[in-house]
């Protein structure tokens, strides 16, 4: 389950990535509403992956705690 909760985490953080390039590419040929356009949806995809890794990290320390107290 922790591991299904990095795994879309870290998708997001591809997204994310993917969405800055395609923006940086839109700056350097001049489109600047479309690459503040892009800008934009890539920032959302950050925070997107952000709160999914920190539900991931919350995920993961909930369950090294319960396997802990059961040894």
């Amino acid at each position: 389950m922790a591991k299904d909760s990095h795994q879309r985490a870290a998708e997001f953080h591809e997204q994310a990535a993917h969405a800055h390039r395609v923006a940086a590419a839109h700056h350097g040929k001049e489109d600047h509403l479309t690459g503040h356009e892009l800008s934009r949806q890539a920032m959302e995809h950050s925070a997107r992956a952000y709160r999914e890794s920190q539900e991931a990290l919350e995920k993961s320390a909930a369950l090294a705690t319960s396997g802990a107290k059961k040894s």
